[in-house]
């Protein structure tokens, strides 16, 4: 296993932080459009992702990418998670994984 560039877990509010850098983010489907997809992150704000394979509205989805602006995530890896999620618990992870416990993620 490679870890030499580990993906950061994100929101939405902690995506400008990364910009530039690989993350990894949840998001439920809102609308998708060709290869763009928007959705709502698991602390409620719009993401706008680009290179996601076809997915269900609003199914949950875990994407591994590069941040490219606080709101644009360009797909390398993702994972449809159905359309049950538990949003509130990742967005916790999130939090302890750019905050107390960061070290334990990265």
């Amino acid at each position: 296993m490679d870890t030499s560039n580990p993906a950061v877990f994100v929101n939405a509010e902690l995506l400008k932080l990364h910009i530039g850098r690989k993350i990894r983010a949840v998001f439920q489907v809102t609308k998708s459009d060709g290869g763009v997809v928007t959705g709502k992150s698991t602390d409620e704000q719009e993401l706008t992702v680009h290179g996601l394979p076809k997915v269900p509205l609003m199914n949950f989805v875990e994407v591994i990418g590069i941040a490219e602006s606080n709101k644009i995530i360009n797909v390398e890896h993702s994972t449809d998670f159905g359309n049950t999620f538990d949003a509130q618990s990742y967005n916790q992870l999130c939090q302890l994984a750019n905050g107390e416990f960061k070290s334990i993620f990265l």
